[in-house]
């Protein structure tokens, strides 16, 4: 917040209420011509004391503004020859030379249609308000810019602070940039839709639409205006007449629609214009209705432009999607942060589903748990609350896989300690190499494989499941998970190494 902040008008405040409001007569001269070059001057005084000659464009608004003077509206919104690259130029960032910024003031102070915040950051600003009010700040005093100000007939006032400062939507919104990330999920998209439509809002209230598929999309990219707003929306539907059929019965919409040329058209619309509007689809290919009501406005996910070293200065926020939430949840989380969270649900396929604060993440059967089971519901329940480890955090596909036995202990190293002991345990499976046997009391308990070259010939092809073996442990691969028993080595060990032996 800059420290000297001054509202700057041509209403003398001996001629305010006890409200503050202004009570006078109106001035006789117009508030163009003599008025608006004292305005100008005044500007050109204050940025001269604090040492600025640039400016920079903040959060540019073009069309439907009408603000602040008594003229009708400009082809262009007054913004005509300011920029060699026409409205373009006019972009969230764009710095601008002083001599441009004092016509930008102008157009504010116009009707035209046109407004933005002109700031030098820290250092400072310029802000045009309803009915030619003005707020200049700046971080020194400026009394030789104060003396011309009075000199020039307005009347400059100290403030706290410019009405008009940057306050964000919310706070709390964590505005999702169009990085590295935000490109991959779009490519994604693209590649999964074959086709997708990204609306460029370039200033508020103006935006242009293009059509992404797998072979433009780096071209679209380098082509789009800086800081600009992004929504990426689902494709035109070749079906005009199912387009037109979605429209509201009332309420404001954007409607876009593309020729056989691949030519893009949007106009906004309101229920009494649709029929103008839809009329200009005859030789339309594909057409969208896109509802402008905050409520219906629901694009796939949004971004907003970065600088070009990554960094996202643009003030603005998108509305935020469900995607974005997501990935705003997402970048909270770490590889190897334990969160808590419920089970919500158990695939068909395996898959544990749970819910960790409004964002689903699931558990692969193998982290389950170190030990065997024979489903998942052997392990965990819907509705059961667990801790669990994350284990990467998937930003383009927006995936977070956990890891339940991570929180757990390890038993493995614990088995390999068992090497040479001879256990009893039931057989629970037989298979053309040997046969497997419990090696531990337990339901989940661990189970080795007796190789057939370790069973007794004799008894090989007696063994039934259910039988009890008494079997030696001789071999724990811990990396692999594999336990090797031996019926021969344990019917062979002595009484001394048996002595360490134990009933499964």
């Amino acid at each position: 917040m800059l420290p000297y902040v001054y509202q700057v008008t041509k209403y003398d405040p001996a001629d305010r209420d006890e409200h503050g409001h202004y009570a006078g007569a109106e001035p006789a001269i117009s508030g163009h011509g003599p008025v608006e070059a004292a305005y100008l001057q005044a500007v050109a005084a204050f940025a001269e004391d604090t040492g600025v000659d640039r400016l920079a464009i903040c959060e540019p608004q073009i069309g439907g503004f009408a603000h602040f003077g008594l003229e009708p509206p400009l082809d262009g919104y007054g913004l005509a020859d300011l920029f060699p690259a026409g409205l373009a130029g006019f972009h969230d960032g764009a710095l601008v030379p002083i001599t441009v910024g004092l016509e930008l003031v102008r157009a504010m102070l116009r009707d035209n249609g046109a407004w933005c915040r002109l700031e030098a950051e820290g250092a400072f600003a310029v802000h045009v308000g309803w009915d030619q009010y003005l707020y200049i700040g700046s971080s020194r005093p400026c009394e030789a810019a104060l003396t011309r100000t009075r000199a020039l007939g307005l009347f400059p006032e100290r403030l706290d602070a410019s009405p008009y400062d940057f306050a964000p939507d919310d706070p709390r919104h964590v505005q999702r940039p169009a990085d590295a990330d935000f490109w991959a999920r779009l490519h994604w998209t693209v590649s999964a839709h074959r086709a997708t439509f990204l609306e460029e809002t370039y200033a508020g209230n103006a935006s242009r639409w293009h059509r992404l598929t797998r072979d433009n999309i780096e071209a679209v990219q380098s082509q789009l205006t800086p800081r600009a707003q992004l929504a990426v929306w689902p494709d035109l539907l070749t079906d005009v007449a199912t387009a037109v059929a979605s429209l509201p019965d009332e309420g404001l919409v954007e409607i876009i629609w593309e020729d056989e040329d691949g030519q893009i058209t949007s106009t906004v619309a309101d229920e009494t214009q649709f029929d103008a509007a839809t009329s200009q689809l005859t030789s339309a290919s594909s057409a969208g209705v896109v509802s402008l009501t905050t409520d219906e406005h629901h694009p796939l996910f949004t971004a907003v432009l970065p600088d070009s070293d990554g960094v996202l200065r643009a003030r603005w926020q998108t509305e935020p999607t469900s995607s974005d939430r997501d990935w705003a949840f997402l970048k909270t989380l770490r590889r190897g942060q334990v969160v808590t969270g419920m089970v919500t649900s158990i695939a068909s396929f395996g898959v544990t589903f749970v819910d960790i604060g409004g964002f689903t993440a699931m558990i692969n059967i193998p982290e389950l748990s170190w030990r065997p089971f024979n489903h998942p519901s052997d392990v965990v329940s819907v509705g059961q609350e667990i801790k669990a480890e994350v284990l990467d955090v998937d930003m383009v596909w927006e995936r977070v896989p956990l890891s339940l036995r991570a929180v757990q202990e390890d038993p493995w190293p614990q088995v390999a300690q068992r090497i040479g002991q001879v256990v009893t345990g039931p057989v629970t499976k037989i298979v053309p190499f040997g046969v497997f046997v419990r090696i531990e009391d337990r339901e989940d308990g661990f189970q080795g494989l007796v190789h057939t070259s370790e069973l007794d010939e004799s008894s090989e092809n007696e063994i039934e499941v259910g039988d009890a073996l008494a079997v030696k442990i001789i071999e724990v691969d811990i990396v692999r998970r594999r336990i090797a028993l031996s019926c021969t080595q344990a019917r062979t060990t002595s009484p001394e190494d048996d002595s360490k032996g134990e009933s499964a």
